[in-house]
């Protein structure tokens, strides 16, 4: 494919289909984990609706959303700011290695730089996934130390 003009927004209420779809997608590809459309598109609605909960951008060719991350935040008492959390990332099968990641992280990450509260980026990675881990490293971001445990309810 050759290089295409990739253009980066806000996602809007009109978008939901289609990221409630990709995070579908991206669950199974990467975890083979089978989400519950009605409860995903809950989710994304939620985000949509209220930014306290963070923000999606998509990524646009021609006016086809063809890949989409969101953000999410963290208060860090220990840097006095926020850390903005990379999850949901997907893009299209047929856009992979096409610059879009790259293009998102771009605008990720110029925002974070320029909104003073904001003291980093993460995001976690499946453990498994090679790829996604040097596609990451790739541009720019490192891994740490930490290991994420959780309870679910």
């Amino acid at each position: 494919m050759t290089q295409h003009t990739i253009t980066v927004r806000p996602a809007t209420p009109a978008d939901a289909d289609t990221l409630t779809q990709f995070n579908i997608a991206m669950a199974h590809e990467t975890e083979e984990i089978t989400l519950d459309p009605a409860t995903v598109r809950s989710g994304v609605d939620q985000v949509l609706r209220n930014t306290a909960h963070g923000f999606y951008l998509v990524a646009e060719h021609t006016g086809e959303v063809v890949g989409s991350l969101l953000v999410t935040f963290e208060w860090s008492d220990w840097r006095n700011g926020v850390l903005w959390w990379i999850q949901s990332v997907y893009v299209a099968s047929a856009w992979r290695r096409n610059g879009v990641l790259r293009r998102l992280y771009q605008v990720v990450h110029a925002e974070a730089t320029e909104t003073p509260e904001v003291c980093g980026l993460r995001l976690y990675v499946e453990k498994d996934n090679h790829v996604a881990m040097a596609t990451y490293r790739h541009l720019g971001m490192s891994q740490t130390n930490y290991l994420v445990y959780e309870t679910e309810f």
